[in-house]
């Protein structure tokens, strides 16, 4: 892979399973893996414009790609703790079932 494009045709690759597993999944671990992918295809967005582009002097995509990887962590913890909630209330992750914030 010696071009941009190359990156950014993986990219929405990356992107599209992504949204695909967030749009039609009721798994709710599924869902996550899915936001999880749609950020990778970001983060390497970042890192080909940072690399092909003319960002590296100003703001680093390298940064970015840092900041998005550090969110992505904060809210699979959040998302995770949620999932686990739902369980515990409802004994499923199905989230179609979930309808009700109160338990």
């Amino acid at each position: 892979m010696h071009n941009l494009q190359s990156y950014l045709f993986l990219s929405v690759i990356l992107f599209s399973f992504g949204l695909y597993g967030v749009m039609t999944r009721r798994n709710g671990v599924a869902i996550l893996m899915g936001i999880e992918l749609i950020l990778n295809s970001v983060n390497l967005n970042l890192v080909a414009f940072n690399r092909f582009g003319g960002l590296s002097d100003l703001l680093p995509g390298h940064v970015f790609a840092l900041f998005v990887i550090i969110m992505a962590a904060s809210e699979a913890a959040v998302a995770l703790a949620i999932i686990i909630n739902l369980y515990k209330s409802f004994h499923t992750v199905n989230v179609d079932e979930a309808h009700e914030m109160k338990g």
